[in-house]
């Protein structure tokens, strides 16, 4: 597959000529009202927009820094940003203000652009001292219409501005700085360029198949490339329609009024209504209960003939079928009805989890792509692979090193990190990402990945675990949050928990899941020790990234005083505590 080279302006310019009055975007108002940009309104508008920047002083290569959540005027400004020659930074919103001060110092941004008031006053309390635009109406700052207006009138009086600032940049020049989320170290800065960008737009015909018929919901951090890519960017090169989710607890409405076709949610979402799927079938009788499960399971063992190239008997055809009349479609209403695309990305999915959707008809995409590498891979539509992370997108090559790391060569990686020469060095070899992953490949060319290499296990015997896939097993457990792996030097694995549930409460089931785990795991690899904790994981106390990712180092720091009583005194036997 070619790719030839454009800017990202020339992807929505061909987007606005081949659909002006299709709906590209629709940001709720409240009260079921929506706001809509149809395609031409959107190129317009980031075309006025782009050229009030120019106003402003931004040329090119300057930082225009990104502070809100992801809603349509959140596209309009990131567009504009990279369209007048500038680099868009999106900052992770669920960090301190403290933290997103600093990294506006940190990226030399010239100007942010800042969803309300609010948020601007408490970043300049943080000590920012950026100049500012709001991108909602307020009196503290101008806002994101008046400088549209602005350059709407500097494009009247300057019929050739437009032309001259797309002449300034080109395709291999830099369109977004990504902020690392910082799972395995210290959080980084990374520059794409709109030829990293654009050839991950042309990719997505392959994976995702999307017209203007098809719609989808955004609801993901804008600061991660999942979002960045999958929901902002592909749809601009297909056409289809984003609708902007009003807040986390109206999503559950929204999908059923909405009706998207395409979703692109993380793990947790789909573990949560897994879990209240779960919790709701537990309450009701014992034969509806059994009826259910059983149907799950046949359906599971028909996906499975499929996947293996079998025949699927006429009776399991049949169950299959009165399972999917009588429950399964009814589960799939929750979401709307009409999902032709349920993506799952951001963070590994468990394969019983992509089996349990599988199997009620509604099977996950799983893809795998990273802030310096784009997404590289996407299991295909007409046969997923639960537990994979499919197979690469054409123009991405892949090898994998003797110690099992994945190593990755495509038009989409990364130009190098902000500043930073030595550490883009470290991963960037003659072409090369090194991933930092730990990938197996099977013979049809589907990838899995196992583990990270940071986060290694060595035990004091010398034997070697790579925690993920001990943890995606306990995490089998609804009530299962999050799992720590402890064992690094030490004479056995043990593990800290957080649940959603009061860990007195959760205990048996916990403990349950630590036994069916171990049942399939290496002797050296069983869990001999365990603690719940009184409380989730956290950003607020570093644990974890703005992309829920768990930093293990800070969360083994926090965590010492316990850690150290599941090593005191013999350990031979499993000694199960919930922390109080």
């Amino acid at each position: 597959m070619s790719f030839s080279g454009r800017t990202v302006w020339e992807v929505l310019e061909a987007a606005a000529a081949e659909h002006p009055e299709q709906i590209a975007l629709r940001q709720p108002l409240g009260s079921g009202r929506y706001r809509t940009w149809s395609w031409r309104e959107y190129a317009a508008a980031v075309r006025e927009i782009a050229a009030g920047l120019r106003g402003l002083g931004i040329r090119k290569g300057d930082i225009v820094a990104l502070q809100s959540e992801t809603r349509a005027e959140f596209y309009l400004a990131d567009l504009a940003a990279m369209i007048s020659g500038g680099v868009a930074a999106a900052l992770y919103t669920s960090l301190p203000y403290a933290d997103q001060a600093r990294t506006l110092a940190a990226c030399q941004a010239r100007l942010l652009i800042v969803e309300n008031e609010t948020a601007l006053r408490k970043l300049r309390e943080a000590g920012a001292k950026v100049p500012a635009i709001l991108l909602t109406p307020g009196s503290g700052a101008s806002t994101i219409e008046q400088l549209r207006e602005d350059g709407r009138r500097m494009l009247e009086s300057d019929s050739s501005l437009f032309e001259r600032m797309r002449g300034e940049y080109g395709e291999e020049d830099d369109a977004v700085l990504y902020m690392t989320s910082g799972a395995t170290g210290e959080p980084k800065m990374a520059l794409a360029s709109h030829r990293a960008l654009v050839a991950n737009m042309d990719m997505g015909p392959r994976c995702l198949p999307l017209s203007p018929a098809d719609s989808t919901i955004a609801f993901l951090p804008s600061a991660h490339i999942a979002q960045r890519v999958v929901v902002e960017l592909v749809p601009i090169r297909q056409g289809a329609c984003v609708w902007f989710s009003e807040s986390l607890s109206k999503l559950p409405h929204e999908l059923r009024e909405i009706r998207p076709t395409f979703l692109l949610a993380p793990p947790r979402v789909w573990e949560r209504v897994h879990a209240s799927i779960a919790a709701e079938i537990h309450k009701r009788p014992a034969p509806v209960r059994n009826l259910f499960y059983a149907g799950v399971g046949i359906a599971s063992r028909a996906m499975q003939r499929v996947q293996e190239g079998r025949r699927v008997p006429r009776w399991m055809r049949i169950s299959r079928s009165a399972a999917d009349r009588l429950m399964f479609r009814k589960i799939r209403q929750r979401l709307g009805g009409r999902l032709r695309i349920a993506a799952s990305g951001a963070a590994p999915l468990g394969k019983d989890l992509a089996e349990f959707y599988a199997a009620i008809g509604m099977p996950l995409i799983e893809g795998y792509g990273l802030t310096e590498g784009g997404i590289v891979a996407f299991n295909p539509l007409e046969r997923p692979k639960p537990g994979s992370i499919g197979q690469l997108l054409p123009g991405v090559e892949a090898r994998i090193e003797a110690d099992g790391e994945l190593m990755l060569r495509s038009p989409c990686l990364f130009s190098s990190y902000f500043n930073d020469p030595q550490a883009t060095s470290a991963v960037l070899r003659d072409g090369w990402l090194a991933t930092g992953d730990i990938a197996e490949r099977d013979s049809d060319g589907y990838y899995y990945i196992t583990g990270r290499k940071k986060e290694l296990i060595a035990l004091s015997n010398g034997k070697k675990i790579y925690p993920a896939r001990i943890e995606a097993l306990l995490k089998r457990e609804p009530l299962v949050s999050h799992v720590l792996l402890i064992g690094d030097r030490l004479p056995y694995v043990s593990a800290l928990l957080t649940v959603t549930a009061p860990p007195g409460e959760a205990h048996p089931k916990v403990e349950q899941a630590v036994k069916s785990a171990n049942r399939q795991l290496a002797q050296f690899e069983q869990i001999r020790r365990f603690k719940i904790l009184d409380r989730e994981f956290s950003i607020e106390h570093g644990e974890l990234t703005p992309t829920m990712k768990l930093r293990r180092e800070r969360a083994l720091e926090n965590h010492r005083a316990l850690i150290g009583e599941m090593y005191a005194g013999r350990g031979g036997e499993m000694k199960a505590a919930a922390a109080e």
